[in-house]
């Protein structure tokens, strides 16, 4: 129903918000005025538009009042336009013969004034009303999904999302960087508040993973390039070279044991540094895949070429192949979660705090290795001076809430502190120190895990640690003073210890930056992913198919980030089973005989939409990428790039309804 007897008739309807927008705006004034426009029919207020009521009465109208347009003025497009496009076609219309106008953030939010705030919405109202008048009934295309599905990272999140997914029934392939999968959670001792053993919990899933029917673990593997759309994806990933056949591969170590290297030479990276291993080497007793692998970069084969190639021979598998290469492999998948994990903050940033001139100050992901019973010192706390610490002294927020470094809290660093502080004294009876800014413990259980931790004799100090330095007054000059400000008591405080613990925060990794180009996603100031909505999509990004978990999107803890990981997962069922995607019409499309084909709105596309029709020497839009930016509309010298629902007609007509109104009769309108 476009039309009633060839008359345009509009249906307005403004929304209180509460006393969001009605507060600011005389919202009686505007549907007065809205009234008196043409083509109006009818213009109505109401407390809360996008409530069922509210919709009730747009559906309502229109089939009583023969409505062919709707106009609301409500909060943002961005929650609520498809509520009122849904309500459009509820009644009996094409959902695009509506229009939406934010009478709340961009109007009732940023005025102080009434009755410039209700200028303004009259302004507004006004112009979407002549604009309504030109819209076209436009068509949702529908793009089929395909079933499969890549987890890019292999932590906990991407476990959980993967496992997920596969006891679905759907194919997963899972892509991890490293040999093993795991990530930071394998390294832990014990997770809080439960003191639970990480590797019980952890190391059952990691095999799940890999004797899933429906998983197909790619380890050592970086996707290198994703083209193609949501339900569409082409993604290529790269395999590196283990130089280990894998499927001849048992993980007898036979090869270890064999190296022309006796002893174990190089910084184990699994173990933070704090143990070293051969050229030839399993990551960790319980890595998955139990497969172990060749570093070339210490291999004195891949060096000098002079190897005895002991590892090679010792093998009765014949599983050591030296001359490996790289593979490429190209996969399809309909939709992609996102789970990349999270890097500690580098504690030498900060210098005064001594890391790596000091050698007993350690990190907190070294703490939890050096108390791991399957760590360097099989869970004996021995400094790297071969002593063993009496007084510990831990220090919170190393790289979060610090305006010189990251300002963001890291949600975890208080908490995991706590559990450092309480293993510490399980293993060496030492006296704990804890320098805090402010203690967090956000979450179900965390408070009384605090208190019971407190209790045991802990020392905490509320007070940033301002300088780590030698204490001179000690003989062996192995003790540090640590000084800070203890803001409880006012006074500047030192402290001797024989250990310092830097508990450091959570940042974006490295190659964020490169993963959001390749992906085509978005990464706040601080360097996470962003979500399409904080609160309402917290596991979607604004390209669809693609959707985040765990710490890659922010810092979070263990539950959390498994929480998000099973969104994520349910989120990618949810598009998976219903088969098919909805596109947004607002697309950009080209007018074959007006393009001259000068190829240059290709590269302006920030999501790789147009290509170029060599037969016919014409640019071309894939509706499927496009989200409608508008770039290239603006760009084309030619004007043949039109995009639906931006057309000159419909700009033109509201651009037109805010310029062309008699000022005048406005004022006299207040008097």
């Amino acid at each position: 129903m476009e039309k009633t007897n060839g008359q345009i008739r509009i249906g307005f309807y403004i929304c209180h918000c509460g006393t969001n927008i009605a507060s600011s705006v005389d919202v009686q004034k505007v549907t007065d005025f809205a009234a008196t426009l043409p083509n109006v029919v009818v213009a109505k207020h109401y407390k809360y538009m996008c409530s069922d009521p509210g919709q009730d009465m747009i559906i309502n109208d229109i089939k009583e009042q023969n409505l062919n347009r709707v106009v609301v003025a409500a909060c943002s497009p961005f929650l609520h336009e498809r509520t009122f496009r849904n309500a459009t076609f509820q009644g009996g219309l094409n959902q695009f013969y509506f229009q939406m106008v934010n009478t709340r953030e961009q109007n009732a939010w940023v005025h102080l004034d009434p009755l410039a705030s209700t200028d303004k919405a009259i302004d507004l109202v006004r112009a979407a009303v002549q604009r309504v008048a030109s819209h076209k009934p436009l068509e949702q295309k529908k793009v089929p999904i395909h079933p499969d599905v890549l987890v890019i990272g292999g932590g906990i999140a991407g476990i959980h999302a993967a496992l997920t997914l596969g006891n679905a029934g759907k194919k997963v392939y899972l892509v991890e960087k490293e040999p093993t999968i795991g990530g930071h959670m394998a390294m832990f001792d014990k997770t809080f508040p439960t003191l639970d053993c990480a590797a019980c919990i952890l190391t059952p899933k990691m095999s799940a993973v890999k004797n899933h029917p429906n998983i197909k673990l790619c380890t050592y593997s970086e996707v290198e390039k994703i083209d193609g759309y949501v339900g569409n994806f082409k993604v290529t990933i790269k395999h590196k070279p283990r130089f280990i056949i894998d499927d001849l591969c048992v993980g007898c170590m036979d090869c270890v044991e064999a190296c022309v290297y006796k002893e174990a030479r190089f910084p184990d990276e699994f173990n933070q540094g704090l143990s070293r291993r051969k050229p030839v080497y399993m990551p960790f007793p319980q890595a998955t895949p139990q497969l172990v692998l060749i570093d070339p970069e210490t291999c004195i084969w891949f060096k000098s070429g002079k190897c005895k190639k002991t590892c090679v021979d010792a093998c009765e598998r014949k599983a050591v192949d030296l001359e490996q290469q790289a593979r490429v492999e190209e996969v399809e998948v309909g939709s992609i979660v996102v789970a990349t994990g999270f890097q500690p903050f580098d504690s030498k940033k900060i210098s005064y705090y001594g890391y790596g001139n000091y050698p007993n100050v350690y990190t907190s992901l070294e703490v939890e290795r050096l108390i791991n019973a399957s760590g360097p010192t099989q869970g004996v706390v021995v400094l790297r001076d071969g002593s063993h610490p009496k007084t510990i002294g831990i220090v919170h927020c190393v790289g979060s809430r610090d305006k010189n470094t990251n300002s963001w809290c890291s949600r975890v660093c208080c908490l995991y502190s706590v559990k450092l502080a309480h293993l510490l004294k399980e293993h060496t009876g030492a006296e704990i120190y804890n320098f805090y800014i402010d203690m967090r413990t956000p979450g179900k259980s965390m408070e009384e895990f605090y208190n019971r931790i407190a209790e045991e004799g802990m020392k905490f100090i509320r007070g940033r640690v301002a300088d780590i330095y030698p204490d001179m007054s000690d003989p062996d000059h192995k003790k540090l003073i640590m000084k800070a400000e203890d803001t409880l008591i006012q006074e500047i405080i030192k402290v001797p210890v024989d250990m310092v613990v830097l508990s450091v925060g959570l940042e974006p990794r490295h190659d964020a930056q490169q993963v959001r180009r390749m992906l085509n996603i978005s990464c706040s100031t601080e360097g996470f992913y962003i979500e399409r909505h904080p609160k309402l999509a917290p596991v979607s990004t604004f390209t669809d198919g693609i959707f985040l978990a765990g710490c890659c999107q922010g810092p979070k803890d263990i539950p959390d980030t498994v929480a998000q990981a099973g969104a994520a997962a349910a989120e990618v069922l949810a598009l998976i089973d219903r088969g098919f995607i909805e596109l947004e019409p607002n697309t950009a499309f080209i007018t074959e005989e007006e393009c001259s084909g000068c190829k240059s709105c290709i590269h302006l596309c920030p999501y790789t939409a147009i290509s170029f029709l060599e037969e016919k020497k014409k640019a071309f839009i894939n509706e499927a990428l496009c989200k409608g930016c508008g770039t290239c509309v603006a760009a084309c010298p030619s004007g043949s790039i039109k995009q639906n629902l931006f057309d000159d007609e419909e700009i033109y007509s509201e651009i037109d309804g805010i310029l062309n109104f008699d000022h005048i009769s406005r004022e006299l309108s207040y008097v």
